[in-house]
């Protein structure tokens, strides 16, 4: 998300968590929620929301709204409300986006809140799993991008690997299986209430 650079301290986190799911594949993590709610991490979550912008949730609530109250006044009520686990999502705003071939992209559009909180978690899990992907693996991670997997693709049929598969899933992430998601993060991560507030957000 956004172009922005890491602050010392979320970078310093996630590469503890990285080094530690690198190290041992089976190891699993049990403290993680309080993190969420970390002043450095909420500021960088707020930052990288505010640089990609985006329509208002179903509160109305966009960022100068929150620059008007006070961000950091904002960000404290978030944090107290995640450590007091009194947070609860909002509904999704659903609206429709044209496509070129006349149909409709549905599109879910969250509260400025809910993004924030989802951004937090992803700040938190994003190093731990990306320590299991494989090496090949390009889409959606960071520091990667489909420039760099064609140049693995022509580095690979110049040595020799003539054949080529391209695949796409249509409507991947409106179909994807929750319950089998949800195992597979539970698979790295224990801590119940990180696993409840990703039940009951959009995170995933």
């Amino acid at each position: 998300m956004g172009n922005l650079s890491t602050p010392i301290r979320v970078q310093k986190l996630q590469m503890a968590l990285h080094a530690k799911a690198k190290a041992e594949a089976s190891y699993r993590f049990y403290a993680l929620y309080d993190k969420l709610y970390r002043e450095d991490i909420l500021a960088h979550a707020y930052a990288q929301c505010r640089s990609n912008k985006g329509a208002p949730g179903v509160d109305g609530q966009d960022f100068e709204d929150i620059a008007a109250y006070g961000v950091e006044r904002w960000l404290g009520e978030l944090a107290f409300a995640l450590r007091e686990e009194s947070y609860r999502p909002e509904p999704i705003r659903r609206v429709f986006i044209p496509k070129a071939n006349g149909k409709l992209r549905p599109l879910g559009i969250s509260t400025l809140r809910d993004r924030v909180c989802m951004t937090a978690a992803m700040l938190v899990l994003e190093p731990i799993f990306e320590a299991d992907l494989p090496d090949e693996q390009y889409a959606y991670r960071p520091g990667r991008n489909a420039q760099q997997a064609v140049i693995d693709v022509e580095d690979q049929l110049f040595r020799g690997r003539p054949d080529v598969v391209d695949a796409d899933l249509a409507d991947y992430f409106g179909s994807i299986p929750h319950t089998e998601l949800l195992k597979s993060v539970a698979r790295r991560v224990v801590d119940r209430r990180l696993l409840n507030l990703i039940k009951k957000t959009s995170i995933y």
